[in-house]
């Protein structure tokens, strides 16, 4: 694979319609996408410029809607091209994204939609906005789109599917109406108690985070995303979407997560963003794989991850060399690479966050090969703070802070942070905001950290303190993690 980067500073751009207009003049016939037709059984890929002309499409159809900038417009879509290109032809007009969660339960939609007074809504089917209605749909909405047009009440007043909603338009220069400043999306997140609160991100805080994550680990033009996190979740976008965008990668989209495993072998992805339950799975099948064979075939399994780790380890500087390292081309053949052809073959690493990773998962994973990065962050800071790098992977940790991240330890060892990519605040709530960002514009996380060799050490959750009958306390997450390894047990 040649290495070759073509980052887009994100100083250079107005806005992240900005930045994805910038990607199409760079590199306008390289492949952006890779989508499955179920028409045809076969994967279909767009060209960056491909994108631009259906982006510009949908922007003409938006316009016809009588929305003015700020306005806001939700996406309850599965990740695909037609994400992407309602996303950005609603960023380009000056309009606030809603992304939503395509199993949320209607209740939660409905409440998110208008408290957010979401105008249009795009969904996958007539059935999720059937649900949508059932639940009381809110006042606000003008229009419903739908991706697929089969079942469409020909009646429902709002709802057209996507096709009609294009038909007749005709694709003109793309639109950039925003600014760095200006409020590019409303991401709602559950807290432990009450309604969900809106997190008020700009353009420039996720424009911010995606650069500084191209500081701390090297994407290249040639890798390739496969892309499975719900595009609604801020670490899967602003990692997982328009990072790509600005280092030129390609990305396909998964079908599914039942179908992840499939994917993975014809895809071939090099990075793979996830969260730790999807290793979790895979390493609770390898461990019932292997408790059918003999100790012979146990104890080769053990020992290639062992020395494999240990390489890895010497690799990073952290432990000497060793005469086992010499029969590592005999242990890949045999096992690592059987293991890693299943994860495509072409792995280059993984980014996984959102729950902690459980320390003997991560050493299997990168004994066979494949380094798995851990990260950190918060929907309301855009939402990375930290992240392993692939020279210094610490597994204990959730890595260093990212390039501009401001970190303090205060008070029960919370960790406080100030960056570029803090959020503006929450969504009509000033007193949830004020209660997480203080006077000095600290950003209060909730989590509970000690800081070794510049690397964060999660250590507990302020408000998830177990106290036992003694007195003494523990995070459950520990538990959590072992339990989870389990093969019948799902969450913990």
């Amino acid at each position: 694979m040649t290495k070759t980067t073509d980052y887009i500073n994100y100083e250079n751009v107005s806005s992240l319609a900005g930045l994805f207009a910038e990607r199409i003049k760079r590199t306008p016939n390289n492949i952006a996408y890779q989508q499955y037709c179920n028409a045809v059984n076969l994967w279909h890929s767009y060209t960056w410029q491909q994108m631009g002309s259906m982006i510009a499409l949908m922007q003409a159809a938006l316009e016809n809607e009588q929305l003015t900038k700020g306005d806001r417009i939700a996406i309850m879509l599965p990740n695909c091209v037609e994400w992407v290109q309602f996303d950005q032809a609603a960023l380009g007009l000056g309009l606030v994204v809603v992304p939503l969660y395509m199993n949320d339960h209607p209740d939660n939609v409905d409440y998110i939609l208008e408290n957010a007074c979401a105008q249009i809504l795009i969904v996958d089917t007539f059935g999720q906005w059937q649900a949508i209605k059932d639940a009381g749909a809110p006042e606000c909405l003008k229009k419903v789109i739908v991706r697929s047009s089969i079942d469409v009440d020909s009646h429902d007043l709002i709802a057209t599917p996507l096709e009609q909603f294009l038909a007749g338009q005709s694709a003109g220069e793309l639109k950039n109406q925003a600014a760095k400043t200006d409020l590019a999306s409303i991401v709602y997140t559950s807290g432990t108690t009450g309604k969900p609160k809106g997190v008020m991100l700009s353009h420039n805080n996720i424009l911010w985070n995606a650069y500084s994550g191209l500081q701390s680990i090297k994407v290249y033009t040639s890798d390739h995303m496969l892309s499975f996190l719900p595009l609604s979740h801020t670490l899967e976008r602003s990692i997982g979407y328009y990072l790509t965008v600005m280092s030129g990668s390609s990305t396909s989209f998964s079908r599914s997560v039942p179908q992840l495993a499939e994917d993975l072998i014809t895809q071939k992805p090099t990075i793979l963003i996830s969260v730790p339950r999807i290793f979790e799975r895979v390493y609770a099948k390898i461990q019932h794989g292997l408790a059918a064979k003999s100790p012979v075939a146990q104890r080769l399994f053990q020992f290639a991850v062992s020395t494999g780790w240990n390489r890895y380890q010497h690799q990073q500087g952290k432990q000497s060399w060793q005469p086992s390292f010499l029969l590592w081309p005999i242990l890949n053949t045999l096992v690592a690479k059987k293991v890693m052809a299943k994860l495509g073959g072409n792995m280059r690493f993984a980014i996984a966050g959102g729950a902690p990773m459980s320390p003997v998962v991560a050493k299997t994973f990168i004994g066979l090969g494949l380094p798995i990065l851990q990260g950190y962050g918060l929907t309301e800071t855009s939402p990375v703070i930290s992240v392993n790098p692939l020279e210094d992977n610490d597994i204990n940790s959730v890595g260093t802070p990212l390039q501009d991240v401001e970190l303090k330890i205060g008070e029960q060892d919370e960790l406080l942070t100030k960056s570029p990519g803090v959020m503006q605040g929450y969504w009509k709530n000033p007193t949830a905001t004020a209660e997480i960002i203080d006077t000095d514009g600290w950003l209060h996380t909730g989590d509970k950290v000690s800081i070794v060799n510049n690397h964060i050490v999660i250590t507990g959750r302020l408000k998830e303190i177990i106290v036992l009958s003694n007195g003494e306390k523990l995070p459950p997450s520990d538990m959590e993690q072992a339990i989870c390894l389990a093969p019948k047990i799902e969450q913990a």
